[in-house]
């Protein structure tokens, strides 16, 4: 069976959606790393809505790898993750033309991504409260029994009123010995953990590395090592980082030394859970 086929077993004999009879487009698509993404309006309610259509080619590779596992499917996986810093997941299902569907709240604002490219550095204390609020969502996943695995500015919405929100769990798996074995390098490369990049069994804590490289990027607009492009850029985190004060020279110590701790070329070193990173930092104020 092909694992298109497999999925829709997945959703357990639920009614096919005609996507387009419900819902008007109210922007063109956005593609993804194994998806396509748009904005539209419920007709009925009028409601707005984050609308993802699958792309079985480039997902069916990467959810192969977990067959037999009963891995649960990234909708699914969505409705078990909730907090206020987390994208909410409203229903999943499979469409009338046989295309794997995720419907989400839609989240007003900017890819972190996106604001942090246009280069204007963060006040130091939204700095601080933007590292808060990402810590607190990869909490949430952790908490909830999972390991995200692309943490980085491209998967956080910066919105107007200031929160930060994650979404994306289209590379997430339970934080089971199953789904921890080496081998499988994925993620986005700037970001990715050693262990990952040497095929070396994985924890949660590749999530506390991915973190902590974002919060450098947060506070400095500048990354742990030099830039380069494609892959390579994951090779070279078996090295030592530049610290954080080379960039940020009035960074608090104990937020200095927690970023960097979660940059730890070795887990050990690592906070343990983001929990305990929160604890170092609870004392900090800018």
């Amino acid at each position: 069976m092909p694992l298109s086929g497999f999925f829709a077993k997945l959703f357990g004999g639920k009614p096919r959606v005609d996507l387009w009879r419900r819902f008007e487009r109210m922007r063109e698509s956005v593609t993804g790393t194994m998806s396509q993404f748009y904005k539209v309006r419920e007709i009925k309610t009028g409601t707005v809505l984050g609308l993802k259509i699958i792309d079985h080619e480039k997902s069916d590779p990467v959810e192969g790898r977990y067959r037999g596992l009963k891995k649960p499917g990234e909708g699914a996986i969505g409705t078990l993750i909730t907090g206020d810093n987390i994208a909410k997941t409203l229903e999943w299902g499979e469409s009338t033309t046989g295309d794997s569907y995720i419907l989400l709240e839609f989240i007003p604002g900017t890819v972190l991504h996106t604001v942090m490219s246009a280069r204007e550095t963060f006040p130091p204390a939204q700095r601080l409260d933007l590292v808060r609020q990402a810590a607190a969502a990869i909490a949430t996943v952790h908490n909830a029994g999972f390991i995200h695995r692309d943490i980085c500015p491209r998967n956080l919405m910066l919105r107007p009123d200031g929160r930060l929100v994650l979404f994306d769990f289209g590379l997430t798996v339970p934080d089971q010995p199953s789904f921890r074995q080496p081998g499988n390098r994925i993620g986005t490369p700037s970001y990715m953990a050693p262990e990952v990049v040497r095929r070396r069994p994985i924890d949660k804590r590749i999530d506390i590395f991915s973190f902590g490289v974002t919060a450098y990027e947060i506070c400095t607009l500048d990354m742990p090592w030099p830039r380069v492009s494609g892959g390579k850029a994951a090779l070279r985190h078996d090295s030592p980082s530049r610290d954080i004060r080379e960039f940020w020279p009035d960074i608090p110590p104990l937020l200095a030394a927690a970023i960097m701790a979660c940059i730890s070329a070795d887990p050990d070193n690592r906070p343990p859970s983001m929990e305990k990173f929160l604890e170092r930092i609870a004392g900090v104020t800018i």
